[in-house]
């Protein structure tokens, strides 16, 4: 018997120059996340001990990935995703810097908490766009589909190591206790180290992009006139183009409701669960961990089975969401720290087979010159609709339960996607580039 399609085509993606300096700078930075990820939620609890606050310091830095991460997609259409990717790569590498600097020297206050979420939320607007259109400039288009899902699995080893080591960096640097005399936590040590190995990642992986050449896509020629458009023109070429594909248009519309019932109650409620069971920043990495190892799993199946479907790729859409939602309802009965691992698993398992496809779809549906602002689009759904998910669940936590929190969102995901199958075309949707537009 020959070698399986995928194990060449990986065989061949590790033999390419430029996409190992890709994936070198992306362990870095990906795992450098990690670390801000857990720590800034956990140093807003220990600073105030209020959801809502947590739950708006999420939001601040959702806002403006939201209100400009469109002009993100223009821009990486316009000139190159590795020339936005590499300023904004040094952008972060300064403001990761400068709160490691003020979290050691004990000045930062939540006023400048909120202004740090602020400038870190602007600059994903732009680097989130950039990171998800650079793949199909590195690599042939039928390496698409193990190339994310090689970068799809790094990004979820990142999410099992690197809250489990942010975790215990935070806990081996603890003095005991929530606030000091000043207002800062006592841990702070351990989040200014934290923030600060951010910050070199986001240096290193800049290094590394560097040395990455672009090649040209065909199809591309169409980055010509994006050039010479003004970037509001830009953009709304960009949403009258996904909105006039109705498969686009389907599942854009599917996705975000999904991310206003989900997006908030993982941001806010999880770390408030940790808190919780009362296992400090461990169990916090802990749970974090357990669902990038669940998501990492998942997208082994994908690299092993890239063609499973439970009947059309949207039907296999809804049904995985229908699953995960039935999982998330007991997420608020959790009362020890290995039951909330084994439901996040399960979670990221099935989440992490969703990723790979529906980012391979994506790349493979979009024309490419229209990749840039597609994919932005995508990324404003989950990354714009944050900021009302998770102010909402941090105000709402103030008066229901974990309990009912978790059981609420779990249904209502289980209502949308029953919604999605009785009255959209959403079960039509295939893998084909040209698509059966969806038809009711």
């Amino acid at each position: 018997m020959g070698k399986p399609a995928n194990d060449d085509q990986d065989k061949k993606l590790f033999q390419d120059r430029n996409f190992r300096w890709l994936a070198a700078g992306a362990i870095i930075s990906m795992l450098g996340d990690q670390f801000t990820l857990i720590a800034l939620p956990w140093l807003v609890l220990k600073m105030t001990g209020d959801p809502l606050v947590l739950g708006t310091v999420l939001a601040v830095m959702s806002i403006p990935r939201a209100l400009f991460i469109l002009v993100g997609g223009a821009l990486v259409d316009r000139h190159s995703p590795k020339r936005v990717a590499m300023l904004t790569k040094y952008i972060n590498t300064l403001l990761l810097a400068a709160l490691a600097a003020s979290v050691f020297t004990g000045v930062l206050n939540v006023g400048m908490v909120y202004a740090f979420a602020l400038a870190i939320g602007l600059s994903t607007a732009f680097s989130i766009p950039a990171g998800t259109s650079i793949m199909p400039h590195v690599v042939a288009r039928e390496q698409l589909q193990a190339a994310n899902g090689i970068f799809m699995g790094i990004r979820q080893m990142s999410m099992f190591a690197g809250p489990l080591l942010a975790g215990l960096l935070i806990a081996l640097f603890s003095h005991g206790g929530d606030v000091g005399d000043t207002g800062m936590v006592k841990d702070a040590r351990g989040l200014g180290l934290a923030f600060l190995f951010d910050a070199i990642s986001f240096a290193a992986s800049a290094w590394t992009l560097a040395k990455v050449a672009m090649r040209e896509v065909p199809g591309r020629q169409g980055a010509n006139a994006v050039a010479q458009q003004s970037v509001k023109k830009a953009v709304g070429e960009g949403l009258r183009y996904c909105w006039k594909d109705d498969s686009l248009r389907t599942c854009f519309l599917y996705w975000a409701a999904v991310a206003f019932f989900i997006t908030g109650p993982v941001q806010v409620a999880v770390p408030v669960l940790a808190n919780h069971i009362g296992a400090g920043a461990a169990a916090f990495g802990a749970l974090a961990g357990a669902h990038g190892a669940g998501t990492l799993l998942g997208m082994a199946v994908t690299g092993i089975k890239p063609h499973l479907r439970f009947g059309s790729f949207g039907s296999t859409i809804l049904l995985i969401d229908g699953i995960i939602g039935i999982l998330f309802m007991p997420m608020g009965l959790v009362q020890a720290t290995w039951q909330g691992i084994a439901l996040l698993l399960v979670i990221g398992t099935l989440g992490g087979f969703l990723q790979v496809n529906i980012y391979t779809w994506l790349q493979h549906h979009a024309a490419p010159a229209m990749l840039g602002r597609t994919m932005s689009l995508f990324m404003f759904i989950f990354m714009g609709i944050a900021p009302m998910s998770s102010a909402i669940t941090g105000w709402l936590m103030r008066s229901v339960s974990l309990v009912q929190l978790f059981a609420a969102s779990g249904a209502l995901l289980v209502v949308i996607v029953g919604i999605a199958l009785l009255t959209s075309g959403m079960r039509w949707i295939t893998d084909a580039r040209t698509g059966a537009e969806t038809q009711r």
